[in-house]
């Protein structure tokens, strides 16, 4: 059993999604060399126990395929994990908002910080290292409830993964309210615009509190089949902003409903203003197309043409377990798969959307494994990328930081029938010879 966090300046024949094996070694937070497996001499076998001498380790991957760590770029941990609490009907978007705003009411600081805490750490176990979580600006008295236990949570998982937070600031929030958020160490301005009267004036309220404090955006972006695009105004005024101010875009399934022409010159905004659009299949598979009993939309953003187009795209789970998602298994490999299933997209174009492409949506250093990257690695058991998609299974390391910080291991025992008792050949039946 390893104490973790625990220091790795080695990995030795892990398989890359190439089919290669490789072994890696780790300086800090960083890879710093990638050979041939066992090119500079044998392999050390089962993981080296530190000492007190010297602390580091070497983790032998043999069986596993190592992979980038994912990123999950739109979580809302502070909803996470409330739907048996709450038992609300199934329904659609605004069904799901309509339930929690009445419970919201009831809560505590307390209760979200340990929902959102058990939510991260179910998350980090499965090789997540890094969450962009939306968090609520709340109704009614204490609307900083959720900032206060988010900031909370970010504190104490510190070291094992990186929590990056967003003001959820829907149409009724004042902007004061926005501005403490920050004050309290939200780290970007975000909303829903489209849900908002007047679209248009609401995400320029909100675009306008983030370029006074200087600070990047995460949208909330037409998420529905039809009704309002608020994406050209996003575009326009986030084009000459600084990198140092970045703005993603969450959700956007009207872009799925466009007809091409009109989804081509959008796209081309999108990318002249460097937008990071993030697609979350499995929150709006369930909440979009309840009113279309034939024929059921996916519900789903235009993700091939933004992928072709040159679009830096992330994937999500966004709602895990509460009026906005009944289900989800806090996993990336369940995003990617859906991605595949849902999306059309090939394995390696899904797992990059929850790993490099998730990141770069994030405004993170790259990472995987590759000289000069950042140590956020997964190695999961299995052989092939689609083998590990596809039976996700719970054998995991999880690396942030150069640290293995995460390691999960499954005991199985089936059932073994005994062989069927050969009736005894009769005298004309024929008698055949294996050899």
């Amino acid at each position: 059993m390893h104490v973790l966090p625990l220091q790795l300046t080695r990995l030795t024949d892990a398989t890359l999604p190439d089919g290669s094996r490789v072994d890696v070694e780790i300086t800090g937070d960083t890879v710093t060399r990638v050979t041939p497996a066992g090119s500079d001499g044998p392999a050390n076998g089962a993981t080296r126990e530190p000492t007190a001498t010297d602390p580091a380790t070497t983790l032998n991957l043999d069986g596993f395929l190592l992979l980038t760590a994912p990123a999950e770029p739109h979580a809302h941990l502070d909803k996470a994990l409330s739907w048996d609490v709450i038992n609300p009907p199934m329904g659609d978007l605004v069904l799901a908002i309509e339930s929690w705003k009445a419970y919201a009411a009831t809560m505590t600081v307390e209760s979200i910080a340990d929902r959102a805490r058990e939510q991260a750490l179910a998350m980090l176990a499965n090789g997540t290292t890094a969450i962009r979580c939306h968090v609520d600006v709340l109704h009614g008295d204490e609307p900083m409830r959720g900032v206060r236990a988010l900031v909370q949570v970010r504190d104490e998982l510190r070291g094992l993964l990186d929590l990056e937070l967003v003001a959820l600031a829907g149409p009724h929030v004042p902007s004061e309210a926005v501005l403490e958020a920050l004050d309290l160490g939200v780290d970007l301005v975000g909303g829903a615009p489209h849900l908002a009267d007047d679209p248009d004036a609401d995400l320029r309220r909100l675009l306008s509190l983030a370029t006074d404090r200087g600070v990047g955006v995460d949208m909330h972006t037409d998420e529905s089949l039809d009704g309002a695009v608020t994406m050209h105004t996003l575009a326009a005024v986030v084009r000459d902003w600084p990198s140092s101010r970045p703005a993603t875009a969450g959700h956007c399934v009207r872009l799925g409903t466009m007809q091409t022409a009109e989804l081509d010159g959008l796209i081309g905004e999108i990318v002249a203003s460097d937008i990071g659009v993030v697609t979350l299949p499995i929150t709006n598979l369930y909440l979009q197309g309840w009113e279309h009993t034939v024929s059921t939309p996916r519900g789903l953003t235009a993700v091939r043409a933004l992928l072709d187009a040159g679009v830096r795209l992330g994937a999500g789970a966004d709602n895990v377990r509460d009026p906005f998602n009944p289900v989800g298994r806090s996993d990336a490999l369940e995003t990617a798969s859906l991605l595949v299933t849902a999306a059309h997209l090939t394995l390696d174009e899904a797992y990059t959307a929850v790993s490099s492409g998730a990141r770069s949506v994030m405004s993170l250093p790259d990472a995987g494994v590759q000289v000069g990257a950042k140590a956020e690695l997964l190695a999961v058991r299995g052989s092939s990328l689609s083998e590990v998609i596809a039976n996700a299974s719970a054998d995991r390391y999880v690396v942030h930081e150069g640290r293995l910080v995460a390691h999960s291991e499954v005991t199985r025992h089936i059932a073994v029938l005994s062989a069927p008792t050969r009736p005894e050949p009769s005298v004309s039946a024929p008698i055949l010879e294996t050899r």
